[in-house]
């Protein structure tokens, strides 16, 4: 017989006090990163019934089972609403699996590496922007791995968004109506070069005042494709990005309001600019972060979600909504601690956003969701990204170290009010042969898509 040292309402205050305090470590047992600065397990810093779905539901939900509208309401609790909305309302299942003991599973491996070197030497300047200690922009990895408050959290997300210094991600979209049927498929390639902030501890190209360049492009279909866009970001995050694009209807590249970060890039898809890692706009443009809840919570963070070996271009089973095309699988487990924060767009006074809440898993560091809420504080949008440790039992992609890539692998964006949803794989490739990649690998990258004439080459 098991005997719970440890139950649930034991953790719960826990968590109940850590969000009245303001500010506290990771870990209920005890400190999370001491602890992992001896082993990658978590199991010291979280009781067994933080760790295991079965233990927390009490025998309702294991792992091998399949949330349905039938069982869903035993994990309400940890799941966001627009999910426990589609489970419930709009039959979605998700797979549910072990939890992740292991934390290198959950970091780029260099990513983690970098985090642990650097650890306790960045701090917050006058300008609220994050700097190493000696003044300069930080110097690569997590700058708060340990964080305690909503900026801290925020800024891990910020500064790095794909944990690589380069990272292309060759993404296949399917943008579904709300009569269930895929309106618009869209191929596109997104690439972000960070300049500061970088795993390998340099500054590109010298450029000091900037923190990434980030493009997208559309190769696929015919009607957008060339529409290419390029986000210039300083590291200042009181500033707002350069945004350029070319759309082929213009046949040229044209600048275009900084501040047109609420919208469709193309028709039918539901995902902005904003919306990019929950941290789609510069740190400072929104304001008013507080931490506004603390615990479990259920996340599409396992190994499972990698979809290699089971489809040569790493697509999904689908299923769900009136024509079975609206969810693709995803196999969630029990993150053990989440932390919920809360923002609002102070620095666009016409924003349709009122505020957003994003779902943080302290381990890593990593938002496994984030919802939006319109003016009237009315549930707008949801974003639910799934990622994986690039490894399973049939494939094992590695990256420029020889370690098993990590990334995210899958994401499902639903505007509840117009009820119109974009389910997106990073593939292998898209059209134009554009693939997946962790790494410059020898290309210059920055002359091939991060300039406005690269834009205009993409678009022409």
């Amino acid at each position: 017989m098991h005997i719970r040292k440890f139950d649930f309402n034991y953790s719960r205050r826990m968590f109940l006090e850590k969000t009245m305090m303001g500010a506290a470590t990771a870990g209920v047992l005890a400190p999370m990163w001491p602890e992992l600065a001896h082993s990658a397990d978590v199991s010291k810093a979280y009781p067994d019934e933080l760790l295991s779905i079965e233990m927390y539901t009490k025998g309702k939900i294991k792992p091998g089972d399949v949330l349905t509208a039938d069982n869903v309401d035993a994990v309400k609790d940890l799941l966001d609403p627009v999910t426990y909305k589609q489970v419930k309302t709009m039959s979605r299942r998700i797979n549910i699996v072990e939890s992740t003991r292991d934390v290198t599973k959950l970091y780029p491996a260099s990513y983690l590496e970098t985090t642990l070197k650097n650890k306790g030497k960045a701090k917050f300047g006058p300008d609220g922007n994050v700097y190493n200690a000696d003044g300069k922009p930080w110097i690569g990895g997590s700058p708060f791995p340990d964080a305690k408050e909503a900026n801290e959290f925020t800024a891990n997300l910020t500064l790095s968004w794909g944990r690589h210094d380069y990272s292309q991600y060759a993404v296949r979209d399917w943008d579904i109506g709300p009569d269930g049927e895929v309106s618009y498929q869209y191929d596109f390639v997104w690439a972000e070069l960070n300049a500061t902030a970088r795993v390998d501890g340099t500054t590109w190209n010298n450029r000091a005042d900037l923190l990434r360049l980030q493009s997208v492009w559309f190769t696929s279909p015919n009607d957008v494709k060339g529409s290419s866009f390029l986000n210039t970001w300083y590291y200042d995050q009181r500033k707002f990005p350069d945004l350029i694009g070319y759309l082929p209807a213009f046949k040229r590249v044209r600048q275009f309001p900084t501040n047109q970060r609420f919208e469709p890039l193309v028709p039918g898809i539901t995902l902005f600019l904003s919306d990019a890692w929950a941290a789609g706009d510069p740190m400072q443009t929104w304001g008013n972060y507080k931490i506004v809840g603390r615990g479990p919570m259920l996340g599409a963070i396992g190994n499972k979600n990698f979809m290699g070996g089971s489809h040569p271009n790493y697509e999904r089973p689908v299923h769900g909504g009136p024509k079975g095309k609206s969810f693709h699988d995803t196999y969630m487990e029990l993150i053990p601690e989440c932390v919920i924060i809360e923002a609002e767009p102070t620095g666009y006074p016409r924003a349709p956003v009122g505020k957003k809440r994003t779902c943080i898993d302290v381990r890593n560091g990593m938002y496994v969701s984030y919802v939006t809420y319109d003016r009237r504080g009315e549930i707008w949008k949801s974003f639910e990204p799934a990622y994986a440790q690039y490894s399973n039992d049939k494939l094992t992609i590695k990256d420029v170290d020889g370690k098993p890539a990590w990334s995210w692998v899958a994401v499902i964006c639903h505007d509840v009010q117009s009820n119109r949803l974009s389910r997106f794989v990073q593939a292998k490739e898209v059209t134009g042969g554009y693939k997946s990649t962790y790494s410059e690998g020898g290309i210059d990258v920055y002359n091939k898509y991060l300039t406005p004439q690269a834009i205009g080459r993409l678009g022409a």
